[in-house]
C-alpha cells in the first residue's frame, strides 16, 4: 500500500506517544482529523486508519492501547479489513494544532516541538545512521530544506516562508472509498 503520509500523520499523530514501530507493525495507513462517512464528527481528535494483516496481533495492540491511554474514544471497522481508532488529542497543544493547519510549523511552541524525536535512525546502503528528524528540520527551517525549495521553485526564501506544504483539508479527511481505490 503506497499512500503518501499526510500532515496529520507527520505533525499530529506523534504527540500521541505511540511506542516505537507499533503503528507500522499493525498496518497503519494514515491519520485524519475527520471521516467523511460519519455524520457526527468529534472535535480535537485524530482518526487513525489501519489495515491489519494479523487480526489477533491487532486485537492485542488495541487491548494494549485501551490500557496504555484513556484517549481512545472509539474504534470501528470498514469493509475490506480496515479499522479506524479515534483518539482524543491533548488539549494543551490546541494552539499548535491550529498553527499546523495554517502551515505555520516554525511558529509552534517549544513544548509542542519537544514532543517529536530530535533524530531518527535511517538505513542507507545497509548501514544505520542517525539523522535529524523531518519534523525538527521543518520546525527549524533547516538549510537543506530551504535549499531544496529554492532550487525546486527557483526563488530566494524569505524569513516568513515555511519549508513544508500547507494544509489541504481534502488530504486530512478520511475518505475510505478513495483509500480502497489506492489499495
Amino acid at each position: 500500500m503506497n499512500i503518501k503520509k499526510n500532515i496529520t500523520s507527520i505533525f499530529i499523530i506523534p504527540t500521541l506517544k505511540f511506542p516505537k514501530d507499533v503503528l507500522k507493525n499493525n498496518g497503519f495507513i494514515n491519520g485524519y482529523i475527520g471521516d467523511n462517512r460519519k455524520d457526527e464528527q468529534y472535535k480535537n481528535v485524530v482518526y487513525i486508519l489501519f489495515k491489519p494483516t494479523d487480526l489477533d496481533k491487532f486485537r492485542e495492540f488495541l487491548d494494549d492501547e485501551y490500557e496504555r491511554t484513556k484517549n481512545i474514544i472509539e474504534d470501528y471497522d470498514y469493509e475490506g479489513g480496515f479499522v479506524v481508532v479515534v483518539y482524543q488529542l491533548n488539549e494543551k497543544f490546541n494552539k499548535d494544532y491550529e498553527l499546523i493547519k495554517q502551515g505555520k510549523y516554525s511558529k509552534t511552541s517549544k513544548l509542542f516541538q519537544n514532543e517529536f524525536p530530535k533524530s531518527v535512525k535511517v538505513m542507507k546502503l545497509g548501514l544505520s545512521k542517525d539523522e535529524i528528524s523531518l519534523q525538527v528540520r521543518v520546525f527549524k527551517k533547516s538549510v537543506d530544506l530551504v535549499e531544496f525549495w529554492e532550487d525546486k521553485l527557483g526563488i530566494t526564501f524569505e524569513d516568513d516562508y515555511e519549508v513544508w506544504d500547507g494544509w489541504n483539508e481534502e488530504n486530512e479527511i478520511l475518505n475510505i472509498d478513495k483509500i480502497k481505490e489506492n489499495v
